[in-house]
């Protein structure tokens, strides 16, 4: 036996078991499922709320854990461009290989760090035990390393060091700064049709949180009874609409849940007005909503129908969504119908309607507010994919108003290319139809472009970027 004295033992460490965060496991949680499952934010997390406010134990939630909850998950998404080019200059490979799950954290920190007032402590102590609990202790050691190198410095500093400069390239500048893919801030600049301070507005105003507006549907609520909630004031253009302007549960407001009021953007509520409004030759007694899911503008339309005794036919192919539809028109003031049909191999005659509104699917690049996630996912692709619909649709349309009726071709979409374009072609293909000056039907929205179609924008209007053009069947 050795005569050498032992070395003295370091005690062990002892074990810390990670702090468990609902309100940031509630975020992860959420961006995974966008993440892995291609799901929107916007459907996935009103129920983890839901979830987490029923928990009657410790880490049951209250109305700020929520709020928290929500900006750390819209937020992270709306900058995920910009945080992935700060996170990029703070690692020592590629994204591609860093895990999905670690990039959830550290963009969740990042957000913390450069888009709240959260204390640079804080934030960072609060990402590590998330990344302790929901990633291990090994990896929790990368995340704190890349957050302590994205705390020495703060947004506008990092904007410097990883945005190309603008003279250089314009368009990669802007998608860094204000975190679009390129190609849709080109999108959105030829769609503007002006200078630098115009694509500069739109993108911040896709970056900030919309309030939720309520739309009181005539006949069975009005904006004086959803005016008496909290914090509630009028809407800027529609006179059915009324804004939650902190937020809120809209659930909770008692002529939403009985399905009197929706949840209902401005700009889909005036494309559905400006439609009421146009004028038609001759009767006025049958409208089509062509493609009627999951429901808003079907049940405006359907309220507007009843108050001069028109009948509304609410038309979704999907069977699922037809539901939605008919969900939304149950209790209105007239006759309606809903079927489960193909706009583009409809049950009905041609030269049936006097109406017909045809909001075709799109890229959805119009309400990056409200799904900030979707700016992600689109391609450039994706517009030769909904081409063929969109102008399958908007033919059908056509050939289902009479002479002298009116259709309505809506997209919430600005681009080019699934809005002008698509009203081009279809008018050399209909010698008989014109363009009707859409503008006078909203005589007191400013800024509605050169007409005779209407473009809304998010920095304009404060809705989403709905497009609009009145089209009437001649002969």
């Amino acid at each position: 036996m050795s005569d050498q004295p032992r070395r003295p033992r370091r005690p062990a460490k002892p074990y810390r078991r990670p702090k468990k965060d609902p309100v940031r496991i509630l975020a992860f949680e959420a961006l995974r499922a966008v993440d892995e499952r291609d799901a929107y934010a916007n459907l996935v997390l009103p129920p983890l709320l839901r979830k987490a406010r029923e928990n009657e134990g410790p880490e049951k939630f209250d109305a700020r854990d929520a709020a928290l909850a929500t900006e750390l998950v819209y937020g992270t998404l709306r900058r995920q461009g910009t945080y992935d080019a700060v996170i990029a200059a703070c690692v020592d490979r590629p994204l591609r290989e860093v895990d999905p799950p670690v990039l959830d954290v550290l963009s969740l920190g990042a957000h913390q760090l450069l888009g709240t007032r959260i204390p640079t402590h804080a934030a960072v102590s609060a990402t590590v035990e998330l990344a302790r609990v929901v990633l291990g202790d090994g990896r929790a050691k990368f995340v704190n390393a890349v957050l302590r190198k994205i705390a020495q410095d703060d947004l506008d500093g990092w904007l410097e060091r990883v945005a190309p400069p603008y003279d250089e390239d314009p368009e990669d500048h802007l998608a860094v700064v204000h975190s679009h893919p390129r190609w849709v801030v080109s999108a959105l600049w030829d769609s503007l049709g002006g200078g630098r301070a115009g694509v500069e507005e739109l993108l911040r105003a896709d970056n900030e949180r919309p309030e939720v507006t309520l739309v009181a549907r005539p006949g069975r609520a009005t904006t004086d009874e959803l005016l008496a909630e909290e914090a509630a004031v009028p809407g800027r253009w529609s006179p059915y609409a009324v804004r939650l302007t902190e937020g809120g549960e809209p659930g909770a407001v008692p002529a939403v849940a009985e399905g009197r009021a929706g949840v209902q953007d401005e700009g889909s509520q005036l494309v559905a007005l400006a439609l009421a409004a146009a004028p038609v030759e001759g009767p006025d007694r049958r409208w089509l909503d062509a493609c009627a899911g999951p429901g808003g503008k079907a049940a405006l339309l359907g309220a507007l129908a009843a108050e001069r005794g028109a009948v509304l036919l609410a038309s979704e192919k999907q069977p699922h969504r037809a539901g939605l539809v008919a969900k939304a028109l149950a209790g209105n003031p007239g006759p309606y119908q809903v079927v489960a049909a193909d706009g583009t191999r409809p049950p009905w005659r041609p030269g049936s309607f006097d109406r017909v509104l045809v909001d075709v699917p799109c890229t959805g690049l119009g309400a990056l507010r409200r799904r900030p996630e979707a700016r992600w996912r689109r391609r450039p692709e994706d517009l030769d994919g909904f081409a063929p619909l969109q102008r399958g649709l908007l033919r059908t349309a056509l050939e289902s108003v009479r002479v002298g009726g009116v259709v309505g071709y809506a997209t919430c979409s600005p681009h080019l290319a699934e809005t002008r374009a698509v009203v081009a072609d279809l008018l050399k293909q209909f010698p008989d139809a014109e363009l009707i000056d859409a503008r006078p039907l909203l005589p007191d929205v400013p800024d509605l472009g050169d007409g005779p179609d209407i473009q809304l924008w998010p920095h304009l209007h404060g809705t989403d970027a709905m497009y609009l053009a009145l089209l009437r069947r001649t002969a």
